[in-house]
C-alpha cells in the first residue's frame, strides 16, 4: 500500500464492518457456526465475487459460518447448484440472481427451509429468498467529484458489465458526480455485455481514450489496464485497485458485504424470516460503503470539497440521486 493512500477512508470503513462482526458474532457463535453456501457466477478474483468471497471467509474464520463454495457457475448451471447445497443442508445461500431471476425464486420454493440471499434486480419473494443490491453509489459520486476537477480534456469515461439497474446507478452516480462539479464536461459509457471479461474491459477503455477521455471509472476489471497502459488515471469499483495500480488508479468506490451478510445471518439465527431486501445495509451511511482516495490527487480545496459531501452523506442530509434507468 502506498504511503500516499487515505488510510482514514480505510479505517472508517474497517471499523464499521469490524464493529457489526464484533457485535454480532457471539450470538451466532453460542448458536454453533452456520452452514453457508457461496454460489459465485464468476470466478472468486472477478471484483464483486471477491467482497462477498472475503467476507464468507473472515466469518469462517471467526467461527461464525462454516463456509463452501462454488465459482464459474453458469446461468444454466445456477440453479442445480442451488439444489444441490440446499440438499446438503446448508442453512444460508449466498449468491446471484441477475442472470437466473425467475429459477432462482423457484428453487427457493422448493426448500423453504433453506435460506437463500441473493444479489438481485428484482424483489424477495416469501419468507426465504431474500435480495440485495450492490449500491456503492455514494463512493462513486464522491470520486466523481474528483475526477470532475481533475479532467484536462473534459471528457471521462466508464465501462461497465451490462444494463442491468445496479450498474446503471453506479455509472449514473458517477456521472452525478462529475456534473456536479464540471457541468461541461462530457461522460462515455460503453457495457462489455458480461460480468467477467478483463481484455474487452480493456479494450473498452482504449476507445474511450481514443475518443478523447483522460479519466476511467472501472466498473468492471480490467479497465485500469487501458488506463495504465496509456498513461491517464482511472477509479475503480468495489475493492481498492490502488496498490495494483499505483500510478493510475487514484479513487475506489468501495462496497462492503459483511453488514449485508451479518443482518442475513442474524436472521438465520434468530429463526425469522429472510424474504427481505438487505441492500440498505451496504450503504455508506451503513458502514458498508466509502471511498478510498490517493490523498494527493486532487488539489486541497477538491479534495475538501468531497470530504464535506461525504460527510452530509454520512449524516443523511445528501442521498446520492439514485437513477437506474441505462446511461447514454
Amino acid at each position: 500500500m502506498t504511503k500516499d493512500i487515505l488510510l482514514s477512508r480505510r479505517a472508517v470503513l474497517a471499523t464499521g464492518l469490524a464493529l457489526g462482526a464484533s457485535a454480532f458474532a457471539p450470538a451466532v457463535r453460542a448458536a454453533g457456526p452456520v452452514k453457508v453456501a457461496g454460489i459465485h457466477g464468476s470466478p472468486v478474483e472477478n471484483a464483486w465475487n471477491s467482497v462477498l468471497h472475503k467476507a464468507l471467509q473472515d466469518a469462517a474464520k471467526e467461527g461464525v459460518i462454516e463456509y463452501v463454495f462454488s465459482e464459474g457457475v453458469s446461468g444454466t448451471d445456477y440453479p442445480r447448484a442451488m439444489r444441490e447445497y440446499a440438499e446438503q443442508g446448508a442453512k444460508l445461500i449466498i449468491g446471484e440472481a441477475y442472470a437466473v431471476e425467475k429459477q432462482a425464486r423457484e428453487v427457493a420454493a422448493d426448500y423453504p427451509e433453506t435460506a437463500f440471499v441473493l444479489g438481485s434486480s428484482g424483489k424477495e419473494a416469501g419468507d426465504n429468498f431474500g435480495v440485495f443490491g450492490t449500491w456503492n453509489q455514494d463512493g462513486a459520486y464522491l470520486a466523481g467529484m474528483l475526477a470532475g476537477k481533475m479532467t484536462k480534456s473534459n471528457v471521462v469515461g466508464s465501462v461497465g458489465a451490462m444494463p442491468i439497474p445496479e450498474v446503471n446507478q453506479l455509472i449514473n452516480a458517477f456521472a452525478a458526480g462529475v456534473k456536479a462539479v464540471n457541468p461541461n464536461a462530457k461522460h462515455l459509457v460503453t457495457f462489455i455485455g458480461t460480468f467477467f471479461d478483463p481484455p474487452k474491459a480493456r479494450e473498452a477503455g482504449l476507445a474511450q481514450i481514443d475518443a478523447g477521455a483522460d479519466i476511467l471509472f472501472g466498473e468492471r476489471i480490467g479497465t485500469a489496464d487501458a488506463a495504465k497502459e496509456r498513461g491517464i488515471k482511472a477509479v475503480g469499483s468495489l475493492i481498492d485497485y490502488t496498490p495494483r495500480y499505483p500510478q493510475t488508479v487514484f479513487a475506489n468506490a468501495l462496497w462492503g458485504f459483511r453488514p449485508i451478510l451479518n443482518a442475513a445471518l442474524a436472521d438465520v439465527a434468530a429463526g425469522k424470516p429472510v424474504g427481505r431486501d438487505y441492500t440498505a445495509y451496504g450503504l455508506l451511511k451503513e458502514g458498508g460503503s466509502d471511498i478510498a482516495y490517493v490523498k494527493d490527487a486532487a488539489p486541497a480545496d477538491v479534495i475538501a470539497a468531497m470530504e464535506a459531501k461525504r460527510a452530509e452523506i454520512k449524516a443523511g442530509t445528501f442521498t446520492v440521486p439514485q437513477d437506474m434507468s441505462e446511461p447514454k
